[in-house]
């Protein structure tokens, strides 16, 4: 037997459950009472019938039976019924309610929650340790399987949003600085989706679905924090300094195009490099150039 089949013949399902409003049943049990006061007066003027002894002996079983079976549910709470250990159903309705006695009420809130995790150090795709933490926006969607299939539903969903952030995390890599993968920093929305994904097929289990879930943290380790903080600042530099000698490739090849278009002075191969070299140090340097003024021939 396969572990999907063990899981599908345990596994619990919400269905409504046999429950009378509360408000008619306040009727019944001022009736008890009437019916309980009728027999001890009757007694105590020594009206020995039939009638008044049946009343004082079923006035408090009625009282005790009526008033015992009253329960209440605040909007967004569910309660689950059992009877002698057996699920009989839940009950959604909000307000006063009332059940056979012997059923027992198990409340349990069925409104959305808001977990923010603890920051948990990680390796990510390449190895990297990094920290991470969530926030995820829960709630309770079936209430017998949040009850019955897991001992704590609590408990059990910060274990579980612990376990999805290590898989999620360990999945991709921190950064990608070439912007040819998927990356935890840089595809932030679509690594959540899949977060969310991933505690959607965990949670199923407990009747719990999430509405809501991103990242709140995420950061290399101390450890390598400052290694990895100069490589960025390294790797920043030569893509800045690639834009920029880019640049003034085309701006030489421009300005060479033009003065030999427009005849504005003949050039040799010798001063040609000698125009782009200078050039390439005005539009590279990272200070700035100081004009020197020739006087005399060009080629002196």
């Amino acid at each position: 037997m396969t572990d999907s089949t063990i899981v599908a013949l345990t596994s619990s399902r919400e269905r409504t459950a046999s429950t009378l409003s509360g408000y008619p049943m306040i009727l019944l049990l001022v009736l008890a009472i009437a019916w309980q006061l009728f027999g001890i007066v009757n007694l105590v003027r020594d009206n020995h019938t039939v009638l008044p002894i049946v009343a004082v002996v079923t006035g408090p079983i009625a009282l005790l039976f009526i008033a015992c079976g009253f329960y209440m549910l605040q909007p967004n709470q569910a309660a689950a019924i059992t009877l002698f250990g057996a699920y009989r159903g839940s009950d959604r309705a909000t307000g006063l309610r009332w059940v056979i006695p012997w059923q027992m009420r198990h409340k349990l809130s069925v409104r959305a929650n808001n977990f923010i995790s603890e920051r948990i150090k990680v390796n990510d795709l390449r190895g990297n340790p990094i920290e991470m933490a969530a926030q995820i926006v829960w709630r309770v969607v079936d209430t017998a399987q949040a009850l019955f299939d897991v001992s704590d539903y609590n408990q059990f969903v910060r274990v579980q949003v612990e376990a999805a952030i290590r898989t999620i995390g360990s999945r991709y890599p921190y950064d990608d600085f070439e912007h040819l993968e998927l990356t935890l920093r840089g595809n932030h929305d679509q690594v959540g989706d899949e977060l969310r994904t991933e505690l959607q097929a965990r949670l199923a289990v407990a009747g719990i679905t999430v509405d809501e879930c991103g990242f709140t943290h995420l950061a290399y380790a101390q450890e390598i924090a400052g290694a990895m903080l100069r490589r960025q600042q390294a790797q920043a530099v030569v893509a800045a300094r690639k834009t920029l000698v880019e640049g003034a490739v085309g701006m030489v090849e421009m300005a060479l195009t033009l003065l030999s278009e427009k005849n504005v002075v003949e050039l040799d191969d010798e001063r040609r490099a000698a125009m782009v070299s200078n050039l390439m140090v005005v539009l590279c340097g990272e200070r700035d150039t100081q004009p020197i003024v020739n006087a005399g021939s060009l080629y002196q």
